[in-house]
C-alpha cells in the first residue's frame, strides 16, 4: 500500500500520455544552464531555481497541449515548415551564430526548439481556421487560449506539488506557497 501511494513521486508532471520525471525536467533545466555558459547573459534576465523548473514544466504543457491539439483538429506542421520557419526565426535573431544566445534568453533548450516552433505553426494555423469561421481577428489570441486550456484541462494536469500548482482557469502552473495550507491565521 505504501508503495502505491508514492509511484508517481519522481513525475514532475503527468498529462495524459505525457510525464516528464523529475531528472528528465532536471537535465532540461542543466543543459540550459549550460548554454548559457557558452554566450553573454550580462544583458539577460534569466530565471534560475524554482521559477526556471517551473516555467520549463509549463514549457512543456505548451508543447504536448499544441500537439494534442493539432491531432485532434487534423492541424498538420510539416518538416518543410519547420525548416522554413527556422530559417526565418534564425534570420530575425542575426543569424546562426546568434540563434544560441537567443534560445538562451527565451529559456529554451536547443533540444526543444523544433517543438517550440510547432507550437507556433499550430497557433498561426488555428488563428488562421478561427479568422475563416467568422471569429475577429482581435479575438483569435483569447479563443486559442481558451482552446488550449480546455485540452489541457481535459488532458488532467497534475503538477508534482514541489513545482507548484496546476491552476486549470488560467492553464497556468502557479508558485505554491512555502506554507500552503498548513499555517492559519488566528484570531487573537
Amino acid at each position: 500500500l505504501l508503495l502505491t501511494g508514492c509511484s508517481n513521486v519522481d513525475a514532475a508532471l503527468t498529462m495524459g500520455e505525457t510525464k516528464i520525471t523529475t531528472a528528465e525536467l532536471q537535465a532540461t533545466a542543466d543543459l540550459i544552464l549550460a548554454e548559457r555558459s557558452k554566450v553573454d547573459t550580462s544583458q539577460m534576465q534569466l530565471d534560475t531555481g524554482e521559477v526556471l523548473l517551473r516555467n520549463q514544466l509549463q514549457f512543456q504543457i505548451l508543447l504536448a497541449g499544441f500537439d494534442e491539439i493539432a491531432k485532434e483538429l487534423d492541424v498538420e506542421i510539416t518538416s518543410s515548415e519547420i525548416a522554413s520557419r527556422r530559417a526565418e526565426i534564425v534570420e530575425q535573431v542575426g543569424g546562426a551564430e546568434a540563434l544560441p544566445a537567443a534560445l538562451v534568453s527565451a529559456s529554451i533548450a536547443p533540444g526543444d526548439f523544433d517543438g517550440y516552433i510547432r507550437a507556433m505553426l499550430t497557433t498561426q494555423k488555428l488563428t488562421q481556421a478561427l479568422i475563416q469561421t467568422g471569429v475577429p481577428e482581435a479575438d483569435t489570441q483569447t479563443r486559442v487560449q481558451q482552446l488550449f486550456v480546455a485540452k489541457v484541462n481535459e488532458l488532467k494536469v497534475e503538477v508534482n506539488p514541489r513545482y507548484g500548482a496546476w491552476d486549470a482557469t488560467t492553464g497556468q502552473i502557479v508558485a505554491a506557497e512555502a506554507a500552503g495550507d498548513v499555517v492559519t491565521p488566528s484570531n487573537e
